[in-house]
């Protein structure tokens, strides 16, 4: 038996040449599907324009879309920043009245912050006030208006922050998105005839033993050449609702 092996586009034909040029092609790469086995659509739209404007306008949705990595470092950072920028506001106060210069042993001098002498200080007196921690060793003083501002502002600001990013991951790690993971469906689907009519057939399953409630099941058929996706809903029909009807 003698062959031919021809490049068509993208794919290889063998002719046997044995057989009357008897084509049988073998597709060398896999099509890609419209929807994944696990749910995840498989189609990315592009030249939208203003798309960057977009995700941003609605950040919060954003940043629980995005996968954990970037949401851990962009938790990370936040509160990165935020400690060193109010701890250096901290330092600057102290810098500005000349508590650096004193470093608490001069008893007739009354600081801002009490035992705050440089930046780690200054630091450490934040992430003590900011984490409710109150050792006592550092505390504002009453002499100190501007200091009680910064301290009203700090609260207000962290309030925000904490709400901001514990809600984002908190509603991340809420979402039922690996639930997909423990529904199995059948490997093959197939067409039979039923009540006269050819119907398309596969199954699910649950493997967890805790029972869905009014689990809903929605088919799209795609098809079309001249139309690139033609989507039109189907009618679905679930055998045990008619064996036992509610």
């Amino acid at each position: 038996m003698s062959a031919i092996r021809r490049k068509f586009g993208e794919d290889y034909q063998v002719v046997n040449t044995n057989q009357g040029m008897t084509f049988a092609c073998q597709v060398k790469k896999k099509r890609q599907r419209f929807v994944e086995k696990n749910g995840r659509c498989n189609v990315q739209h592009g030249n939208l324009g203003g798309e960057t404007s977009r995700y941003i306008s609605d950040l919060f949705t954003t940043l629980v879309d995005l996968k954990w990595r970037w949401n851990l470092l962009i938790f990370i950072l936040t509160y990165t920043v935020a400690w060193l920028v109010m701890a250096s506001m901290w330092w600057v106060i102290a810098y500005i009245r000349g508590d650096l210069t004193h470093s608490g042993h001069d008893d007739s001098y009354t600081p801002c912050v009490a035992n705050v002498y440089n930046f780690p200080s200054a630091f450490l007196f934040f992430i003590e006030t900011e984490a409710t921690i109150g050792y006592g060793y550092r505390y504002i003083t009453e002499k100190c208006p501007e200091g009680i501002i910064l301290f009203l502002f700090q609260s207000l600001l962290g309030s925000i922050v904490d709400a901001f990013l514990i809600g984002c991951m908190f509603i991340k790690m809420s979402q039922p998105k690996k639930r997909a993971e423990t529904l199995m469906f059948s490997q093959r689907a197939v067409i039979s005839q039923r009540d006269g009519k050819l119907c398309l057939m596969f199954r699910v399953g649950n493997l967890r033993n805790s029972h869905m409630v009014s689990a809903q099941i929605r088919c799209k058929l795609i098809k079309g050449e001249l139309v690139v996706l033609l989507s039109s809903p189907m009618k679905w029909s679930d055998d045990l609702k008619r064996q036992f009807p509610p």
